[in-house]
């Protein structure tokens, strides 16, 4: 069989079989008796063609000299062994094969016509460099050691893919240099040595058809399928690149090569033991055959507790060879075998995947025919489950991991440029755990505060102006619903309640109060909705009505949630759209200095940062550094003000927003609260920034009442010259830059309980300007220069 064969290399292939013949000679010559006869037949029968003795250039004449060849070899080939040994007349790296055995033949003819024998990962350049090593081991004496495993990948008749691993017998081969040859001295081998991926410098030393191999191999074929699978498997679970995304076809091919089983499925079911359920593994491509398409689902819907019990314990297999005979001898088990049917599953493993006491779940095999999996072949499990076992608790642990990081990231305030000193913390406290000492306050002291906010204007009075229309809507459709229903069957019930809805939307038309909403809804449900659920079936007309109320209303609530769910729609999306540009900006902020930084969201986004040297003493710190982040919000909180200027066209609710910055010039520490797991102000004197920080933006400009908030404007509230010096700067910079508008607004705020004197300015915020680029203070200055 001749298959793909590689470009070129250093030998030139010549078959000939002249040491076979010398051999017989030897045999004619020196024995007597039948061998000796046998012998001088086949030299008599191959004397016509000295072509065998001196060398077959045309590969063609191999199939014109079939017959003889086969003859010459039949010592090497034994009749008796040709239905067991996978072997063949080869030239060594060659994809060239004959004189194959019945097995070999039986083997080529099930993978068909059009398949295409190679070795495998065996490219040109792995070719050209093995055929230099056999040279320089064969005629110099080298000793390099080249042989790597070699395998041929063949399908059978199932498409199942079978590995073959090849050895190769070249005693009857020898190598004749040509006048090509180059002669390689000790200090070529040792640069070869050195560079087995520079082919240039072994076609070099050895050019192309440099040499010529005369003679013939043998190659012999191990069926290797269930320890290559193997491998393959170990290989594939160890990569780790990326858990989410297996080949699942690779995957099954694995399996299916082990079991040598051509549809075999493959899946995975997690077990929540505290639970009790069967849960979809948290692995995006894997598939349930126990949960087939859900998320969960109850154990005892599949097992008894007896049985999950005992494969915990026992960490058996659960093995089903024969689903339709499982009916009958177990009639009280039929729902989880009419489960299986449903899936065309006729024979099953399920093997538990257990590590320290841990039930993680099943690996399940499925075949759709019954007996292909059964007791005796679940025991190959057993070379493969140890691998199975220890991936599945590393990506159990590494989700853990990835829960934690979230945790940390969304739902902690342990922001990652203080996470040293919690670290820091942690092993001192670990490493004097035997004293059961408290965990000490972490504080940061002299740090300068800068705190901001994009907050939603009059939230609470949209959300108020949502609930009534949501609950208008409602109580107009259900008049609408009980009146028709007046119509049909005048009965006095029906009346009270047409008498109480029009109470309830006279109600609405006042200013909602703060009990109206649950009142409402709470008649609605207990008497409102009974009502019409008796009526549902009185006459189609009815029903009809009934139904199309019932279909406009939330699935959960039970109420109608138009208005409601676009308000909460848009804050939603307001919220998350500035988080995440706050975020992302954050990220650029912490190349300057590292600071701490923690964001809220409530209606609209706040956020603080605190930057100073004990937040990270690693770093000399310089006053230049709160400038440059000052300027820095600044120029960011017009940036979110633009972004919502260009998000407001898209949303469902028609909101506004306001801008304030509070700058605060005194260094206060901040002290992480362990009952409250958050950071805080510390000390008496300090907590008058936290004051401010609640009150300032619902104040008014004193004197008057008006809110020193304005849509379309920032508002930077402070207390000293110096500050108002210090911004008035970075406007006049960002005014350059097309941020702010032109006119900046001068004022007091009112006093509010306990603090005084605090004064704020107020510039128009350009909106519809590109500016992606981060300004920093030394941007500011030398603008400010250049002026």
């Amino acid at each position: 069989m001749e298959a793909k064969q590689y470009k070129w290399g250093p030998l030139v292939p010549r078959l000939s079989f002249h040491k076979v013949l010398e051999a017989l000679e030897d045999i004619a010559k020196n024995e007597t008796g039948y061998r000796a006869e046998y012998a001088q037949a086949l030299l008599n029968h191959a004397a016509p063609y000295p072509e065998l003795r001196d060398g077959i250039e045309d590969m063609g004449l191999i199939q014109t000299h079939e017959g003889l060849i086969r003859n010459l070899l039949a010592d090497l080939f034994p009749t008796a062994l040709t239905n067991n040994e996978i072997k063949a007349v080869t030239i060594p790296f060659y994809n060239l094969t004959f004189n194959h055995t019945a097995r070999f033949t039986k083997i080529l003819s099930n993978a068909g016509s059009d398949f295409d024998m190679a070795i495998r990962d065996f490219d040109n350049h792995h070719f050209y460099v093995f055929c230099c090593c056999l040279i320089l081991n064969s005629h110099y004496g080298y000793n390099f050691d080249f042989n790597k495993p070699l395998f041929y990948d063949i399908p059978d008749e199932d498409g199942v893919m079978h590995h073959y691993r090849i050895t190769y017998n070249a005693d009857f081969m020898e190598l004749v240099a040509t006048d090509k040859a180059v002669n390689i001295t000790a200090e070529d081998v040792n640069l070869l040595m050195d560079n087995f991926d520079n082919l240039d410098i072994w076609q070099e030393k050895f050019p192309p058809d440099s040499w010529l191999v005369k003679g013939f191999g043998i190659v012999s074929l191990y069926d290797a399928t269930t320890e290559n699978a193997i491998g393959s498997l170990k290989d594939s679970l160890l990569n780790n690149d990326n858990k989410e995304n297996k080949d699942t076809e690779s995957f099954e091919g694995i399996f299916r090569s082990i079991f040598r089983i051509p549809d075999l499925r493959v899946g995975f079911t997690e077990v929540n033991t505290e639970d009790n359920l069967f849960k979809l593994a948290p692995f995006l491509g894997v598939k349930s055959h126990i949960l087939n398409g859900i998320n969960e689902m109850d154990c005892d819907a599949m097992f008894c507790s007896d049985d999950l019990d005992e494969i915990m314990h026992d960490r058996k297999y659960f093995v089903i060879s024969d689903v339709e005979r499982f009916i009958e001898e177990n009639p009280t088990e039929t729902a989880m075998a009419q489960h299986l049917l449903s899936q065309d599953i006729r024979s099953l493993i399920l093997a538990p995947i257990i590590k320290n006491d841990r039930f993680y779940g099943f690996i399940e095999l499925v075949s759709a025919r019954a007996k292909d999996l059964n007791t005796i072949n679940a025991n190959k499990l057993e070379f493969v489950t140890p691998f199975i076992t220890d991936t599945i608790e590393r990506y159990y642990s590494e989700l853990q991991n990835e829960v934690d990081a979230i945790i940390q990231n969304e739902y902690t305030a342990i922001h990652h440029s203080v996470y040293w000193k919690f670290r820091e913390e942690a092993l001192e406290h670990l490493q004097s755990r035997n004293n059961r000492e408290a965990f000490k306050d972490i504080v940061f002291r002299e740090v300068y505060p800068l705190y901001g906010q994009l907050d939603v204007k009059g939230s609470s009075t949209a959300r108020n102006d949502s609930t009534e229309k949501d609950l208008m809507l409602q109580v107009q459709t259900l008049l609408s619903v009980f009146r028709y229903i007046f119509e049909q069957q005048p009965l006095p019930l029906v009346e009270q309640h047409i008498f109480e809805l029009e109470s309830l939307e006279d109600k609405l038309r006042d200013p909602l109060k703060a009990d109206t909403e649950a009142t409402i809804q709470t008649y609605i449900i207990n008497e409102v909705h009974p009502v019409l659920n008796h009526f549902s079936s009185s006459n189609p007309a009815v029903t009809a009505r009934i139904k199309e109320y019932f279909n406009s209303l939330d699935n959960k609530l039970h109420m109608v949630y138009q208005s409601r769910k676009d308000f909460d729609r848009t804050l939603s999306a307001i919220n998350k759209q500035m988080a995440n540009l706050l975020d992302k900006k954050q990220e650029q902020a912490q190349l300057f200095f590292p600071h701490y930084y923690e964001r809220f969201k409530t209606d609209g986004v706040e956020h603080n940062l605190y930057i100073g040297a004990s937040i990270s003493p690693k770093h000399p710190y310089n006053p230049l550094y709160l400038n440059n982040l000052r300027l820095w919000q600044l120029q960011v909180m017009c940036e979110m003000e633009n972004e919502y200027y260009r998000l407001k066209p898209s949303l469902p609710y028609e909101l506004d927003v306001t801008s304030l910055i509070l700058v605060f010039s005194s260094a206060i520490s901040i002290r992480f609260r362990m009952d409250e797991k958050r950071f805080d102000v510390d000390g008496t004197y300090n907590a008058r920034y936290e004051v401010v920080k609640k009150r300032i933006d619902k104040s008014n400009i004193k004197g008057t009442k008006e809110r020193i908030t304005q849509k379309g404007k920032i508002t930077i509230v402070y207390t000293q010259r110096k500050e108002e010096t210090e911004y008035r700067r970075y406007i006049q910079f960002l005014q350059h830059k097309g941020l702010l508008g032109n006119v900046v607004e001068s004022f007091d705020v009112e006093d509010l309980q306990g603090v005084t004197g605090l004064k704020a300015l107020r510039v128009a915020i350009n909106y519809g300007v590109d500016n992606t680029g981060t300004y920093t203070y030394d941007d500011l200055i030398k603008e400010l220069q250049t002026k």
